[in-house]
């Protein structure tokens, strides 16, 4: 078929932009000669006019799809009038959006970021600065403390300081220095050595080993209520339970990572409101702005209040084009009734991938809620990816082992079904990769039964 004058110039500029990205961007990224040019809904399209099914939506960013037009018709009316505005300053839309935040989440007030790990840095200072407050400390006896503290120390620090940070094995929570600090897997942390100090990691859902390390020198203990990267792992009700009964007993910040897991992701406005206690501090990013860079940090009166003028900022976080495009995002949720769609999609998903399972015996689990999902198999889920994408569909492996999928919450079912039959069609047609040992020690792990749809019991 002819191309047309449009589609060339399509193609030549992705032609271009591949030899630019080679050979101009640092080499941080494994991708695809693949560029893509615009989207629609839940497809995305590349410079050689291909059509591709995106069940990744942007790593969770996406979430009411490509180009939809009421966030369309925002930022054009917005881009018109003020895309930023210094935040010495009030904008039409920051009030407004904290206000339908804190009624989504139970939290009081809001502090807008421009990304997630972002807002997970400015939750780790609300955290230290309120330790730090109730405890009656001056700035100069807590430095002091801070230089005979480290990581691996769990006894209270000298002068009463409570410093420390408890956080998860196998969670994710950015890139940004204090951020990979409270990120467990080693391939992230250990080349940016050393890193900030006094943090410990929990075992995944052992409510024993946290009872070994919450004590009084814990300041805040951070939890992903679904993990994301490290393989789409909830949290047990039990775990969480019990952390906020030791942060409430020690007087510490409980603070939830929503970054990936909130916002309507699982069928509920936050992940954590499956499970009894409300946290302390709450961190969201990616859907937000609906693409566009936007985070935020919602907390409880006690703990938002000790920011006061001076001791925290932001130059881009909250302007008002993104603002107001956030609004937009949240408006269209609540009056396209998504959470209902997501509720129905993901019985429709997790129906279709239960059947799947009894065909391929290399696939181990189902774990996830709503529309945050993960396909454990037995083998490297690289290669399905890769097969994937040659066939017009779009997932990602991480851990190595899970296929993760982030469908947008605007998806049909017309859709699901056809995201089933192209998985099929991959799991079927690729190259099945050997089980390494690497596999059957993750396959392994007591935690994996915890909250997790086991679907060998289906064969």
């Amino acid at each position: 078929m002819k191309k047309t004058t449009k589609e060339k110039v399509t193609a030549t500029r992705g032609a271009r932009a591949l030899r630019d990205d080679a050979r101009y961007l640092m080499n941080t990224y494994k991708r695809p000669p693949v560029v893509f040019s615009h989207g629609k809904g839940c497809y995305l399209y590349d410079h050689r006019g291909r059509k591709y099914l995106d069940f990744l939506g942007g790593i969770a960013v996406n979430a009411l799809g490509h180009a939809h037009p009421r966030l369309v018709r925002v930022i054009r009316r917005e881009a018109a009038r003020a895309i930023h505005v210094s935040n010495l300053f009030h904008n039409p839309y920051q009030g407004p959006l904290a206000r339908r935040l804190a009624q989504w989440s139970g939290m009081d007030r809001v502090f807008f970021t421009n990304s997630g790990t972002e807002a997970i840095e400015g939750a780790l200072k609300l955290a230290r600065l309120y330790a730090r407050q109730k405890s009656g400390e001056s700035s100069s006896s807590s430095a002091a403390a801070s230089a005979h503290s480290g990581a691996g120390t769990f006894a209270e620090a000298p002068g009463g300081t409570r410093t420390r940070i408890l956080a998860l094995e196998n969670s994710f929570h950015g890139r940004t220095f204090g951020a990979l600090s409270i990120t467990a897997t080693a391939k992230y942390r250990e080349p940016f050595a050393p890193l900030v100090p006094g943090v410990e990691f929990v075992r995944f859902n052992d409510l024993e080993d946290l009872d070994a390390k919450f004590d009084s020198s814990v300041c805040a203990m951070v939890i992903e209520p679904i993990q994301g990267e490290g393989g789409i792992y909830p949290v047990s009700a039990p775990f969480w339970q019990h952390a906020r009964k030791l942060a409430t007993q020690y007087d510490a910040a409980l603070i939830a990572d929503e970054i990936q897991c909130g916002l309507g992701r699982t069928g509920r406005y936050f992940a954590y409101q499956r499970l009894a206690g409300l946290p302390d501090i709450v961190v969201v990013a990616k859907p937000l702005a609906g693409g566009l860079p936007l985070g935020a940090i919602l907390a409880r009166e006690p703990f938002a209040s000790t920011f006061t003028p001076g001791l925290h900022g932001s130059t881009f976080g909250g302007g008002p084009l993104v603002c107001a495009t956030a609004l937009e995002f949240l408006t269209t949720v609540e009056e396209e009734n998504l959470l209902a769609n997501i509720h129905a999609r993901s019985a429709e998903l997790r129906a279709g991938l239960v059947k799947l399972a009894a065909k391929f015996d290399f696939i181990r689990e189902l774990r996830g809620e709503g529309l945050v999902l993960g396909l454990e198999l037995s083998v490297e889920g690289g290669p399905y990816v890769a097969e994937a994408l040659g066939r017009g569909l779009i997932i990602n492996c991480t851990h190595d082992y899970t296929l993760r999928l982030l469908p947008p919450f605007i998806v049909t079912a017309r859709q699901v079904n056809e995201f089933l039959e192209k998985l099929e069609t991959v799991l079927a047609k690729t190259r099945r990769p050997a089980e390494t040992p690497a596999a059957r020690v993750v396959a392994r792990r007591p935690e994996r039964a915890a909250e997790a749809h086991a679907v060998a019991a289906t064969r």
